[in-house]
């Protein structure tokens, strides 16, 4: 057989096997439009009243005149029509009339699927904590020792002559152990009906903790069961601003550090509204005397850090040498427990979350801060 021969019968081949194709499919759209002509017919026989319009000559005994259905609209619509052809079918569109207009607002409402994002309420981060040093004790008071005296008479002596005597003393330094807790009661069913709401619960109860210990570290006033916080601690250098420009203040108070404890500073603690009125100071001209805006990465003053927090006393200023002279001491650290152990909880079915942590806070060398007043 010839290629051109061969060439020709598959071809005709492959019509056939067209013409089948849509043989099929053109049977199968009649089969399912004369069920639905038969479904059509079966609805005459319920009981429905004429509707308006109909000839009462043309009503049979034992029957019903019925509005044309959906059914039959597409059935009859000349998409149905034209695909029974073997042809595709133009767009059908339906002339339907409801009698009630379905919306959410006729008693349809939309269901609503919560997402599991919550959005939790605006707290101030935690921004002083993380530059203090950690370490461990397993005391309820942390004891260490302090140079009080250092008196250096070394000198230069000539041959045969006395030594000059020095002199040096210590003395005990304490600092207590103190316990920080919060709790949060809620029912058997929240915890059971809602696997997440723990973490979350336990995440914002360690976050509550962690904010009060910094507001501690700042401003805790030493009695017990207060932490005594840096501004209070017996000491300190002070340095009260009078008509100066406040950086003049504040540098001259990183000197009182320098000179008096012979350290570093590392950090200014700022209110922000004390942060804001130092950061928008401008010269005569309009220019901004801490630099554009449009440089700002890490807001400093003379090579430090700000810190800026609600938790800082406003219109004072600390400056200290905080990675080095400062300790926080955990006897425990976090810790979060749940019990319905806790009054008639147990007979109604509620449970009671609660977080603690017990830390000493040391402040070994109260020189090596400062405090700056009237800023």
């Amino acid at each position: 057989m010839s290629p051109t021969v061969l060439a020709e019968v598959r071809a005709r081949d492959d019509e056939l096997t067209r013409l089948q194709e849509e043989w099929e499919q053109a049977r199968a759209a009649e089969a399912v439009a004369v069920e639905n002509e038969r479904q059509l017919r079966l609805l005459g026989q319920v009981s429905r009243p004429a509707f308006a319009g109909s000839h009462p000559g043309s009503l049979k005994p034992g029957t019903w005149n019925l509005e044309p259905g959906i059914g039959r609209l597409i059935v009859e619509s000349a998409a149905v029509r034209e695909y029974r052809r073997g042809e595709q079918g133009p767009i059908a569109r339906l002339e339907v009339d409801l009698k009630t207009l379905m919306s959410t607002t006729a008693g349809w409402d939309p269901e609503d699927t919560r997402t599991g994002k919550v959005l939790l309420s605006a707290q101030e981060r935690i921004r002083l904590l993380d530059m203090i040093p950690t370490a461990r004790t397993s005391q309820s008071t942390v004891v260490y020792m302090e140079e009080t005296t250092h008196t250096n008479n070394a000198a230069e002596i000539s041959e045969g002559g006395a030594y000059p005597e020095s002199a040096l003393s210590y003395q005990d330094r304490t600092s207590e152990v103190r316990k920080i807790g919060v709790s949060l009661p809620l029912t058997d069913e929240l915890l059971e009906d809602t696997p997440r709401l723990a973490d979350l619960l336990d995440n914002r109860l360690r976050f509550m903790l962690r904010k009060r210990l910094e507001q501690q570290i700042l401003t805790g006033n030493g009695t017990a069961p207060n932490l005594r916080g840096a501004n209070n601690i017996s000491g300190i250098n002070t340095y009260a601003r009078a008509a100066e420009p406040e950086l003049d203040a504040i540098f001259k108070g990183m000197t009182l550090i320098r000179t008096t404890a012979f350290e570093e500073p590392d950090a200014v603690v700022l209110h922000p509204s004390d942060w804001q009125e130092i950061r928008l100071k401008r010269d005569s001209t309009g220019n901004y005397l801490l630099g554009d805006p449009d440089r700002d990465v890490q807001p400093r003053l003379f090579g430090l850090p700000v810190i800026a927090t609600t938790h800082q006393t406003e219109n004072t200023a600390l400056i200290g040498c905080w990675q080095v002279h400062s300790e926080l001491a955990l006897r425990r650290g976090i810790e979060v427990q749940i019990s319905n152990s806790y009054g008639t909880y147990f007979a109604e079915g509620k449970q009671m979350l609660r977080a603690d942590l017990r830390c000493a806070l040391l402040f070994d060398r109260p020189a090596a801060f400062c405090k700056v007043t009237g800023i």
